[in-house]
């Protein structure tokens, strides 16, 4: 399957006679230390900051009041702990699931943005154009990251029932490729046109007869 491909399943089948949509709520963890000092983190397991963690208390609040029904999460600290502070806000549990973990930067992981911008300069410049790359040699492209969560989220959707709103708490990269993948949005036009998911904010989508379809980009909780 190709990045940018539709989930199968799912889509296909709803939103035929009378049925509700469904909608996905797709949450980029809060702050971490990692996030506020320009470091890589990737698949690092870092914790969120007391910022981050104030920040995710104002949006489970937010996120209340879309009643959703369904909550699954990156199994990283940092992703986990976003969903735990909905889920005390609710009555719902977190599953956890490493599919839905942030892109794998190799090397990179633990350096300073300054740091592999000297070390990867060429690297570097291919994802500036769009390109994709391995992240850091040995780390992931997004189109792997598609691959190994476009399963993950065909799963997920199965479990939500006509007119239910699910949310998953995951990463920036793998939240931005999971929402274009959904929308059947190609990658490098999501990477160049789509700023990144800041902390703490998501994106949106409902279903339609035919797919998914972006509601809401970056939306995050009133200040």
């Amino acid at each position: 399957m190709t990045a940018g491909a539709p989930v199968p399943g799912p889509s296909e089948r709803l939103m035929r006679g009378s049925q509700t949509p469904r909608r996905l709520i797709v949450w980029r963890h809060g702050e971490t230390t990692h996030n506020a000092a320009g470091i890589w983190q990737g698949q690092l397991d870092t914790e969120l900051s007391d910022r981050g963690r104030d920040q995710v208390r104002v949006a489970a609040h937010a996120l209340r009041s879309q009643t959703p029904v369904l909550l699954w999460s990156s199994d990283l600290r940092r992703a986990r702990a976003t969903a735990e502070a909905l889920a005390d806000v609710t009555e719902l549990s977190v599953r956890t699931d490493e599919r839905l973990r942030e892109i794998h930067v190799g090397e990179w992981q633990g350096l300073t943005a300054g740091d592999v911008a000297e070390r990867s300069p060429d690297i570097q410049e291919k994802i500036a154009r769009g390109e994709d790359p391995a992240r850091g040699v040995t780390g992931e492209t997004v189109a792997q990251v598609v691959l190994r969560t476009r399963e993950a989220v065909a799963e997920f959707v199965e479990h939500l029932a006509p007119g239910g709103t699910g949310v998953i708490a995951t990463h920036g990269v793998t939240g931005r490729a999971i929402v274009a993948d959904l929308a059947q949005i190609d990658q490098r036009v999501a990477w160049m046109s789509l700023a990144g998911l800041h902390n703490a904010h998501w994106a949106e989508l409902v279903e339609h007869r035919f797919g998914w379809r972006i509601s809401r980009w970056n939306a995050g909780a009133p200040s």
